[in-house]
């Protein structure tokens, strides 16, 4: 194989449309912007909403850490997942970490950290350390003789 040999998979690389070329060509005359008007004369700013306060104008300004910021979820944590019920594969008294999760393929990514949820039953003593656990989840594992630790 040599460089020159090297092309792109057939239907990656598009034509652009040609506009104005004639009313058989399909998009002569109007070339696809329909009839008169702000659109079909010239170019329109971005996030221009015909005169009325744009979206990111009305919204409040988001400077700093902020209840308001929050809601948005700018600074939401996202965790990965884990049912108790998934816990019940490991041995009585392994000590259950991130690495042990992600050796079992439980969990992919750690995303912000790992937060374990109440589905499900278990019935072995576990040491499981987590970023966060659901109240239900850490009821769960402490009934069942286990620990719960918060990284």
């Amino acid at each position: 194989m040599k460089l020159s040999d090297l092309a792109p998979p057939s239907g990656a690389r598009k034509k652009r449309k040609r506009v104005g070329r004639g009313i058989s060509a399909g998009q002569g005359k109007t070339c696809g912007r329909g009839q008169k008007g702000q659109k079909a004369r010239g170019r329109v700013p971005r996030g221009f909403e015909g005169g009325q306060a744009p979206l990111f104008r009305r919204l409040p300004k988001l400077a700093g850490q902020r209840q308001s910021a929050m809601n948005i979820g700018i600074f939401r944590k996202e965790y990965a997942v884990v049912n108790v019920e998934r816990l019940a594969q490991f041995r009585k008294g392994t000590v259950v970490d991130p690495d042990k999760l992600r050796q079992a393929k439980i969990v992919k990514s750690m995303r912000d950290g790992i937060k374990i949820l109440g589905r499900g039953e278990l019935n072995k003593e576990l040491t499981v350390r987590a970023h966060a656990f659901s109240a239900s989840a850490r009821q769960k594992i402490e009934a069942a003789g286990g620990t719960v630790e918060v990284l």
